[in-house]
This record gives structure tokens, C-alpha cells and sequence, in this order.
């Protein structure tokens, strides 16, 4: 068995798409260099990270990813490392189907392709430019590693990779929550704006009396961050159940409870809420938003994120028509958030 080093040139608004097509398509491990984060991090005054003057300058502004895949003698292994994922209902209903069985090289990049072609037609992919190489058997699992580290995710939130649990432990005693996610296991590591501002907006509205749903939940993060926050009831559901079960192994991680399960909104189990969350795209925010009022508690709150510029108009036509109120917007890049209440 070999390992080969799948590398994505992209931009910063597919970068979240693609670690999710990757993982669909089966990597072992995904990592994203981007050269912006770095240098908010840098930048972040919170932030023990240090870089030599000129140091993020020459990485460029250009998104690289890698995605690693085991290559057999038959090729390499596509698709969920168990049966029962290989045809869940739902999966790749936004990103394109999980391919099973075993191809090239030639035919994987060509696959990769096609799925960076399809992304294309909602979001800007950049370069594009699909690349690849071998890597050493013991040396991919910490190769991947190496780009991500402790950062800031918002004034009393901080994300942090399992292996350096033992470095930032300390932070809880000064006042900050602690969310332990490694990349590349599924959907959202808090990297991404999108994620970045709903977590902005946990942290700055969330009461410890607030009921909250996470429709749409990926990884779990921002369940993970509303119940370390202190909230009352978190509920966290996702179409995809490979993104719900590594949702429901990162909530045990970091030692909170949580009730995942696959679904969508129409599915959620309690009556009302305090707080709907949803990060997803502006095209199912307005989908839903006829819904969220009838699942929201007098004056409750609605979080919507992932919203890109030039679909906003989409998100926030849809909200104010399904009768909430916008109180507060959110802009990182060309992504919006907002937060909306129930009139």
C-alpha cells in the first residue's frame, strides 16, 4: 500500500466544499494551508502563533489542500470506509454522489475534476489546479498535520487539534472555552469565516437558559461551543450520517451532551427553540426559512450563516419574508452572517 498526496489549489470560499467532497470521495486525512487564516491568527492578539517577518507574504492568498488516499494494488479505495455509509439517503445532495469501488490514479484525478467543475457553478474555485504525490507510509499521518494549531475562534472560544491538548489545556482557567476538533474528519473544523462568525455570534447572544438546534451540523462545532458556553438543551441533526456520527465522537471528546441524530429541519424533535443555528448555503437557507418561525419559541433567535456576496440577497429575502427580524450582520471576505429574532 501506498499513500498519495492529493494537493487543490482553490480559494478561501470553496475551501470547505472541497475538504467535504474529499471526504466524501474517502480521504484518510484532509489539511488546508490558507495563507489568510494564518495571518489572521498571526494577527489575533490572543495568539501565541509567530511567523518571521515576510513569512505569510510569500505563501500567496491562494487556498492549498491536501487530501490523502490509500492506493492499493487494485487501485485506489473511493467511497465511506463502511458499508452501511456507501448509500446513505441525502449524502451529496449539495456536493455530488460518494463514489465506492477502487480507480487510478488517472481516473480519481479525473474524478476530482469533475467534482471541482461542480462546485464551480456555486462558488469560486480559483486555480483549480489538481496535483499530486507520493508520500512515505509513516510519514503522511503527521504530514497533514502540520498547518493546523490552537487559534481564536471567537473572544471566549478557542479550537484546538487533539494533539495539542496538553499545550492549551490552561485556557479554561483563564475564563475561555476549550473545543478540541482535528481536521479532516468531516465538515467544519472553524477555519472557514462562515464558521467563525456563527461562532462570533454564539459566543456574544447564547443565555444559559437558551434551547438551541444545529441544523445542519458537520463536524458538531458550533453544538460542541453552544454547550460549552453553557447552554440549556443542544440538539444537532445533519442529512449526512457520516457527518452525524463524527459529530456525535467529537461531542463525547470534549465531554458535553449533546442529542445528534440525521435529519433535517422538519425533523427536529423538540417543539420550540430558543436559537436555530444553520451554516450552510444561502440557496437552503431560503428553503427553510418558511419553517424556522414555526420551530422558534416567542422571540427566539435564528443564526444563519454561509451565506456568499452575491447570493445574500437570496438568505435575507427569504428570512424577512418568513417574518423575522434581522438584528445583526456579520461580513468576513465575501461571506455573510446574521442574526435574526422572531417578531
Amino acid at each position: 500500500m501506498k499513500w498519495v498526496e492529493i494537493e487543490i489549489v482553490t480559494t478561501e470560499e470553496a475551501s470547505d466544499a472541497i475538504c467535504e467532497m474529499l471526504s466524501q470521495l474517502g480521504a484518510d486525512g484532509i489539511a488546508v494551508c490558507d495563507p489568510l487564516e494564518i495571518k489572521r491568527i498571526i494577527d489575533d492578539p490572543d495568539s501565541l502563533a509567530y511567523a518571521d517577518d515576510g513569512f505569510v507574504d510569500s505563501l500567496g492568498t491562494d487556498v492549498t489542500i491536501h487530501g490523502y488516499f490509500a492506493e492499493f494494488d487494485d487501485g485506489i479505495r473511493l467511497g465511506a470506509k463502511e458499508e452501511e455509509y456507501e448509500n446513505p439517503e441525502g449524502v451529496g445532495t449539495i456536493y455530488g454522489n460518494i463514489a465506492t469501488g477502487s480507480k487510478t490514479l488517472e481516473e480519481t484525478i479525473a474524478l476530482l475534476e469533475e467534482r471541482l467543475a461542480a462546485i464551480s457553478e456555486f462558488l469560486p474555485v480559483g486555480n483549480g489546479k489538481v496535483g499530486y504525490k507520493y508520500v512515505k507510509d509513516e510519514d503522511w499521518e503527521n504530514e497533514w498535520k502540520k498547518d493546523y494549531h490552537a487559534f481564536s475562534v471567537s473572544e471566549n472560544v478557542i479550537i484546538a487539534p487533539s494533539w495539542e491538548r496538553d499545550t492549551v489545556s490552561d485556557a479554561s482557567e483563564e475564563g475561555k472555552k476549550v473545543v478540541y476538533l482535528d481536521p479532516g474528519s468531516a465538515f467544519g473544523t472553524g477555519t472557514h469565516e462562515t464558521t467563525s462568525m456563527c461562532a462570533e455570534l454564539i459566543d456574544e447572544h447564547l443565555t444559559t437558559s437558551d434551547t438551541v438546534l444545529d441544523v445542519g451540523c458537520g463536524s458538531g462545532i458550533l453544538s460542541i461551543i453552544a454547550a460549552k458556553l453553557g447552554a440549556k438543551e443542544v440538539e444537532a441533526c445533519d442529512i449526512d450520517r457520516m457527518a452525524v456520527d463524527v459529530a456525535i465522537t467529537n461531542c463525547k471528546e470534549n465531554g458535553v451532551e449533546v442529542d445528534c441524530y440525521t435529519g433535517e429541519l422538519k425533523d427536529a424533535k423538540k417543539e420550540g427553540y430558543s436559537l436555530i443555528i444553520a451554516n450552510i448555503v444561502a440557496e437552503i437557507i431560503a428553503g427553510i426559512a418558511p419553517m424556522i418561525p414555526e420551530k422558534l419559541l416567542p422571540g427566539g433567535h435564528f443564526i444563519a450563516s454561509g451565506i456568499i456576496d452575491h447570493k445574500k440577497e437570496i438568505a435575507l429575502s427569504a428570512c424577512e419574508a418568513a417574518g423575522l427580524r434581522l438584528l445583526e450582520e456579520k461580513q468576513k471576505g465575501d461571506w455573510h452572517a446574521y442574526y435574526f429574532e422572531k417578531k
